[in-house]
């Protein structure tokens, strides 16, 4: 089996008012459930432990706003009645020192081919490192 030396990079969304970041900081962990896209399930699946994950508000405040790690790897959705779905564990990591705009993002350059904005309905997306860098530089961090 080989050795991955680096963590993979993702990013997650969700909706403020079902499930904040401050709701999941002070939770301490979250199985991510309800995923019902196969993209998107897939996604959970490649995710390992100690991968990092952009954690994203959509709908309203539309922004990055902190950062997860994978603390549990893939595992069957118990929320799902039916299908083939899987779910994580993630843990928040840290808040981002300034949340990272919807509006920021289509404006970099750097970012014009990311996830968020080619494919805007999936919730599980995976960033490449140069992603997930200027990302990070445009939440201070």
């Amino acid at each position: 089996m080989p050795i991955r030396l680096m963590p993979k990079h993702w990013m997650v969304k969700q909706e403020p008012t079902a499930y904040a970041w401050s709701q999941f900081v002070a939770d301490k962990v979250a199985a991510w459930t309800g995923v019902r896209n196969f993209q998107a399930r897939n996604n959970l699946r490649a995710m390992k432990k100690g991968d990092l994950v952009l954690y994203y508000h959509s709908v309203e405040g539309k922004e990055i706003v902190g950062i997860a790690k994978v603390g549990r790897e893939a595992y069957p959705d118990a929320t799902a009645e039916e299908g083939d779905w899987s779910c994580v564990d993630l843990v928040p990591f840290k808040p981002l020192k300034k949340p990272v705009t919807l509006e920021a993002v289509k404006a970099s350059a750097e970012l014009k081919d990311i996830p968020l904005t080619k494919q805007s309905r999936l919730s599980v997306m995976p960033l490449t490192p140069e992603e997930y860098a200027t990302l990070l530089r445009m939440g201070g961090m």
